[in-house]
């Protein structure tokens, strides 16, 4: 498949980018958010990371559902119950659950 990738995340505005305590061992591959551990400050060393990778060829997007839960993700979440954050790449649900740079970007290979 070519053409540009949709990775988006889901999650709470205030939450955190994953189940694991952020230190300083960066298993996540990210560094820009050190020490928040904070999912919006998680998704911007994403999206600089993925953006320095794949330039254009990756659509990031964060979906925060403090205020209101789209439909696709209320179904998502009655059907598969998934960690937050969640991580869809290309509308597919991965079994992610956290923001780690090298998971994600090997779901984004995939559709390459």
């Amino acid at each position: 498949m070519t053409g540009i990738v949709t990775v988006e995340i889901i999650g709470l505005k205030y939450s955190e980018c994953c189940p694991f305590p952020c230190d300083e061992n960066r298993t996540c591959g990210l560094s820009l958010c050190y020490p928040t551990g904070k999912l919006t400050s998680a998704f911007e060393a994403l999206a600089g990371e993925l953006r320095k990778e794949y330039g254009d060829r990756v659509d990031l997007r964060l979906t925060l559902v403090d205020d209101e839960v789209p439909g696709y993700v209320k179904q998502l979440i009655e059907t598969d119950y998934p960690p937050l954050p969640i991580v869809l790449v290309n509308g597919k649900l991965t079994r992610i659950g956290r923001i780690v740079l090298d998971r994600i970007k090997k779901e984004i290979n995939a559709c390459f």
